[in-house]
């Protein structure tokens, strides 16, 4: 798939605003014009029963219309109670919205298993998707939002007919989408689909009746894994201490703690973060507060004393959504901030419970070949006198001495083997184990400009800008030898120039002059919205261009740098948001 029409769903983004994205929690209030035959999920709140049972009519076992047979995230949830207000007249305060969010997100939401592939959405990710199983369900699911919206719900298989019919009845082009015939549908191997032929004279299948059987099949009402997760979830019991370590893209890596602390309500926290940059040595405190959906699912707010310095700067408020294991022993997730949420830390957490625990470990990587490496290992009641026996960091990499040690990062000197295979190595210190901590390479092959896509958004005039941030990562190609396969060695940023290049996509082709520039830190930052009269047709200044990076000391087989490059489409402000910051107050 090619850059550009793997960003086809972000164009229509920008010019049409995705307003089909709330269409996403199904139809008006009501009941089906046939009942269901599946089982429902009872509501038992009273606040709930109260603000949706006039419309949402309740049956002799506690079932409310429509609500009883679907299951959500928290910005599904709100979403819906926000269409609802628009479209019906519900009459319901903001802290009340946020009582029936939190409910209908624990009683009638995803399981842990069930919310990981797409936390994506809500963490506000620009990616390719590339879990899109056939064309016609990109056509049917993808051409308007993520395909990740619809993945997001569970569904009986009336409500995701009642889902398809509410899309026709409110936005026009759904009804052209589902109508459209299907070229092909999911393939009993994922990525293989099967073509479909229509023969002549037969009514052809459409995309709409292949994402109607695909959504039945693969996110129905019921599941084991909500299942297993309902008689399963407890109160998030994450008060104490959490190794952090993070990324931010341009501005590297980062380790610390986030302290999180209990309060009067069992799904609400406190939280004290405390960051080091391992780039330059600055530091970063910031406070803030977090709510717990469904026993794992965390939405939050963290912000530093001082005001912001600069639109991408780190001392800027921040939204924060994680995945908290069920064990309740690591997290994932992103912390965000931004007109656009473009900018974000990427973080993983691990529980500091009193036993030796690492939680990072740096450089990004080690070469082959190479001696005397200092690797840093941060983490918390590490051994304040360890050996070089008691770390082991894998086959080709010796620890020759600690440098040395603290309850909280030990240094060690390390060789590495000139034979060493390429990959990524466990790090453990005792019983200490951290998987998948430090990759070694042999020579960095190729480069990759991350994001593969993007999206930036003119403003300053009457809108805000929308910026965008890139990295340049180096790869190793592995033990096969062969690039972008499953065994290629991510090796971290490399030092890079950048530039922007046309995408030429028409005759005489000139947004690169117009759409805005590229810093050497990779920060795109672009023009001003609004009619451009030095453009021809008085256009604005939206278009599509390349970034490239050209790597400053690695080469390829023919000594020349090594050079990679990203899609970015540059378009209008959003005139109309999406969106559910309330989840996380």
């Amino acid at each position: 798939m090619t850059a550009r029409l793997s960003l086809r769903p972000l164009l229509l983004a920008g010019l049409c605003t995705a307003t089909a994205v709330v269409a996403q929690a199904g139809g008006m209030a009501g009941g089906a014009d046939k009942p269901e035959s599946e089982e429902g999920i009872p509501v038992t709140d009273s606040l709930t029963k109260e603000k949706c049972g006039a419309c949402h009519t309740a049956d002799a076992k506690g079932n409310l219309s429509r609500i009883s047979w679907l299951r959500t995230t928290p910005e599904g949830w709100a979403q819906a109670i926000k269409r609802m207000v628009k479209l019906n007249g519900l009459q319901i305060t903001p802290e009340e919205s946020r009582q029936v969010v939190r409910y209908l997100s624990s009683s009638h939401g995803l399981a842990p298993e069930e919310a990981r592939p797409v936390m994506y959405l809500v963490e506000h990710r620009i990616q390719d998707e590339t879990n899109i199983p056939s064309e016609s369900l990109r056509g049917a699911c993808a051409t308007c939002h993520a395909f990740a919206q619809p993945l997001s719900w569970r569904r009986s298989g009336s409500e995701w007919k009642l889902l398809q019919d509410f899309h026709v009845a409110l936005y026009s082009q759904a009804d052209v989408q589902y109508r459209r015939p299907a070229t092909d549908e999911p393939g009993a191997v994922f990525g293989q689909p099967t073509p479909i032929v229509t023969k002549p004279g037969a009514t052809p299948v459409t995309q709409g009746q292949i994402a109607l059987d695909y959504t039945r099949k693969v996110a129905p009402l019921h599941t084991p894994e909500w299942t297993q997760w309902k008689s399963r979830m407890q109160d998030p019991r994450l008060a104490g201490k959490w190794l952090v370590s993070a990324s931010a893209p341009g501005k590297g890596r980062f380790v610390g703690t986030m302290t999180i602390g209990a309060t009067a309500d069992s799904d609400e926290f406190k939280t004290g973060i405390a960051l080091r940059s391992l780039t330059d040595g600055s530091t970063l405190s910031r406070t803030g507060n977090g709510i717990v959906y469904a026993g794992y699912s965390w939405r939050g707010r963290s912000a530093p004393s001082a005001q912001p310095s600069a639109p991408d700067a780190l001392d800027n408020p921040t939204r924060e959504t994680m995945w908290f294991s069920p064990d309740r022993k690591n997290a994932e997730g992103r912390w965000f901030w931004g007109e656009y949420q473009e900018f974000g830390f990427d973080v993983k957490l691990v529980r500091a419970d009193g036993s030796p625990t690492i939680g990072a470990v740096w450089p990004n990587a080690i070469k082959a070949g190479t001696r005397g490496v200092d690797v840093h290992i941060f983490g918390d009641s590490l051994p304040a006198a360890p050996t070089a026996k008691d770390i082991d960091l894998g086959a080709g990499l010796a620890v020759t001495r600690v440098v040395t040690a603290s309850p909280t990062e030990i240094v060690v000197s390390v060789d590495a083997a000139p034979g060493a295979v390429a990959g990524v190595h466990d790090v453990s210190v005792g019983s200490a184990v951290l998987a998948s901590a430090l990759p070694v390479y042999r020579k960095i092959d190729y480069l990759k400009v991350t994001p593969d896509t993007n999206l930036s958004r003119l403003g300053g005039a009457h809108f805000a800008k929308g910026y965008a941030q890139f990295d340049a990562v180096g790869f190793d190609n592995g033990p096969d030898g062969k690039p972008n396969t499953a065994d290629d060695v991510n090796i971290g940023p490399v030092a890079a120039d950048w530039s922007i290049q046309e995408f030429q996509s028409v005759w005489y082709d000139d947004d690169k002059a117009y759409v805005g520039s590229i810093s050497q830190k990779a920060l795109f930052t672009p023009n001003v919205d609004g009619p451009n009269p030095q453009r021809s047709g008085n256009r604005n200044n939206y278009g599509e261009v390349w970034v490239v990076a050209t790597a400053k000391a690695e080469k390829d087989t023919q000594g020349k740098p090594l050079t990679a490059k990203s899609y970015l489409v540059v378009t209008v402000p959003a005139y109309k948001r999406w969106d559910q910051p309330e989840v996380s107050q």
